[in-house]
């Protein structure tokens, strides 16, 4: 069967009426750029990319050297092709404009340049997740109120995962799906189309060290789980955490399963761990498209009306049967207070 390059697909759906060629485009640029980002994370130790950058994001986490590179790679990417209005990302406070010596086209770009950062000296599985929205009519300078909008108004979502293969798993609201790079040709080729996540799964991934910090139907749900065959589930599930969402993400993708960061005692305060607008929207537009179900634990992700840049959330998504559950259990729980 010939294979498909990514830039072939991308005209498909642009004949198809699916997309306009600035947004195209603009996946293609992003694609670029993380080809960039994995050349600079396959090199490793011998590239001088692992270890601390001895600064701080606005999340007050230290950043690792690849993060920031990761970061400069997107933003000098993304800031003369003039499909940009503007781009925000989670390493940083404020909007990037794009400068004034460049066109400005008519999308925003959101992104996490490395996602699961805290791995990268231990040489496990790294992303990149990013989000396009409309720039709205008429904002020729957006400023942060203006990326805040719901996850149902995303135009395309996708994420690259730098692992044995990498890999970039693309939404554009009809369908997810997957290319792998062809090293040797240095293009994206279409390894799965149309994606879809088994609605039934035996597989969760969390971090079970906050265990004693989650809320009382949190406890419950996971209990039932750990429970086994022998509790009311009636069967026996497996846990995997690699602590990198883009990873995680990409088995629930891949085979199915449940992928949980809930509200715990510890975060109450922040509102959640994952951020909303980097992480969460991306994630629940991609599993959505691909049967899957994305929640708060209270509500759908996507239905969540931003209130600021860096907002953060709890996070439930996976095959559908088993997010439902979990958010049912929250649900009740709050009904019966």
């Amino acid at each position: 069967m010939k294979s498909i390059s990514l830039i072939q697909f991308l005209i498909e759906e642009r004949r198809a009426g699916r997309m306009n060629a600035e947004l195209s485009l603009l996946i293609e640029v992003v694609a670029r750029a993380c080809k960039r980002i994995a050349v600079a994370t396959n090199k490793g130790a011998i590239g001088g990319v692992l270890g601390e950058a001895g600064t701080g994001n606005i999340q007050g986490e230290a950043q690792k050297k690849l993060d920031v590179i990761s970061n400069e790679i997107l933003l000098e990417a993304n800031a003369w092709g003039g499909q940009l209005a503007a781009c925000a990302s989670e390493e940083m406070e404020d909007p990037q404009p794009i400068p004034d010596m460049y066109p400005k086209g008519h999308h925003l770009l959101l992104f996490d340049p490395l996602d699961g950062s805290s791995n990268i000296d231990v040489n496990i599985s790294v992303g990149t997740i990013f989000s396009v929205l409309r720039c709205p009519d008429g904002v020729t300078e957006p400023k942060a109120e203006h990326f805040l909008q719901e996850g149902t108004t995303q135009l395309a979502a996708g994420y690259v995962v730098y692992g044995p293969a990498t890999v970039l798993v693309l939404t554009f609201g009809h369908g997810t799906h997957e290319f792998t790079l062809d090293r040797e040709v240095g293009s994206f080729i279409l390894s799965r189309r149309d994606i879809r996540i088994p609605e039934e799964t035996a597989e969760f991934a969390i971090n079970m060290s906050n265990q004693r910090h989650w809320e009382a139907p949190m406890q419950r749900y996971i209990g039932e789980l750990l429970a086994g065959k022998d509790g009311p589930r009636a069967k026996d599930f497996n846990m995997r955490w690699v602590a990198s969402m883009v990873a995680d993400v990409h088995r629930i993708i891949t085979r199915g399963g449940v992928f949980f960061y809930p509200l715990d005692a510890k975060i109450k305060s922040k509102g959640g761990k994952l951020r909303l607008m980097y992480e969460a929207n991306p994630m629940a537009f991609i599993v959505e498209q691909a049967g899957g179900a994305a929640t708060t634990g209270r509500g759908r992700i996507l239905d969540l009306q931003p209130t600021g840049l860096h907002q953060r959330v709890p996070v439930f998504l996976g095959s559908k049967k088993e997010v439902e559950v979990a958010t049912h259990y929250h649900v009740e729980a709050d009904a019966a207070v």
